[in-house]
């Protein structure tokens, strides 16, 4: 593959429109030191330095889109709540279009709260609510992506299993963008993979496939999902790099990682390049390549982070 029209690609991604549509969460960091004992139970004591916070869920994907300079519409739910208003700013800081998203007195923003002390994860909090939403939200969301796709190039499915989607909307989502004839990326939780068939492409990791066909033999489960969801599929296996399913063929990629500190947030940096490279008008393959080496580098960095063109321009030079 000829590095010149990858890293062209990549100059393409500068003002595509891409919808994502989502399980939204905030992302809640306390960094800290711990020198001490409670004396209330044998627990260690943080004194807390600084609080940073930023999207999760799908909004790390819209997140990612963002900093590789796409044009994001983030469609889901969020609390009529703080966390919700640190949600809102955040996507607006990172020039996110948030017209798209619901809020309800009814249920609180997901958070996820992770206590880190000299760079190690001590403790996870989780606050959420995974209630299924109801028929008034899901005809909000329709209507807002039926006014809207005409001008998106691509389009992400994020599912986290947190309620907002079903398998009857994912349906109606996908058959408006193959009227519209733009690309679907998913990423499903495997106990709802079902709601995710005639996607354009899905993108489990290696975990998620097996749970999906019930075999651990990589390729047997690529072959048994693509049966089953009628879709492409492209499993990513951490330091094993990622594996590409079309109809004719398999298509291995090794890793281009030079050291990995974090691989949280890393499937959602591969599926925000995945649906700006689709939405280019690349090729799967050249999806796939470009999405290997974005996964190569944000894996290097400390937390759910993101990468800039410059970054996966580089790391593409220096193959």
């Amino acid at each position: 593959m000829k590095t010149d029209k990858l890293i062209k690609i990549v100059n393409n991604f500068s003002g595509k429109k891409i919808g994502v549509i989502g399980d939204l969460m905030l992302d809640h960091f306390m960094w800290g030191d711990v020198e001490r004992i409670s004396p209330e139970a044998p627990i260690p004591v943080l004194l807390v330095e600084k609080e940073s916070f930023s999207p999760g869920g799908a909004g790390n994907t819209a997140a990612n889109i963002a900093a590789l300079k796409g044009e994001t519409f983030i469609i889901g739910l969020v609390g009529c709540d703080q966390a919700g208003d640190f949600l809102f700013r955040e996507f607006q800081k990172r020039g996110i279009k948030t017209s798209g998203v619901i809020r309800d007195s009814l249920k609180p923003t997901t958070q996820k709260i992770r206590v880190v002390a000299r760079g190690q994860q001590m403790v996870r909090i989780d606050k959420e609510d995974n209630g299924c939403i109801n028929a008034k939200i899901e005809r909000k969301i329709i209507n807002f992506i039926n006014l809207n796709i005409k001008q998106w190039q691509a389009l992400v499915i994020s599912d986290y299993a947190k309620g907002l989607l079903n398998k009857e909307l994912v349906q109606k989502i996908m058959k408006l963008a193959k009227k519209h004839k733009i690309p679907t990326i998913g990423d499903a939780r495997p106990k709802n993979a079902i709601f995710f068939k005639n996607i354009t492409l899905l993108t489990p990791n290696h975990k998620e496939a097996v749970e999906i066909a019930g075999t651990n033999n990589l390729r047997e489960a690529g072959r048994i999902i693509q049966k089953k969801l009628n879709c492409d599929i492209l499993i990513t296996q951490g330091a094993e790099g990622m594996t590409l399913f079309e109809k004719n063929r398999i298509q291995h990629f090794s890793t281009k990682a030079r050291e990995v500190f974090d691989v949280a947030g890393a499937g959602d940096t591969v599926v925000a390049t995945l649906a700006l490279a689709l939405a280019t008008g690349s090729s799967l393959k050249e999806a796939a390549i470009i999405s290997n080496h974005a996964a190569g580098i944000v894996v290097g960095k400390l937390g759910v982070a993101t990468i800039n063109q410059k970054e996966l321009k580089d790391s593409l030079e220096n193959e």
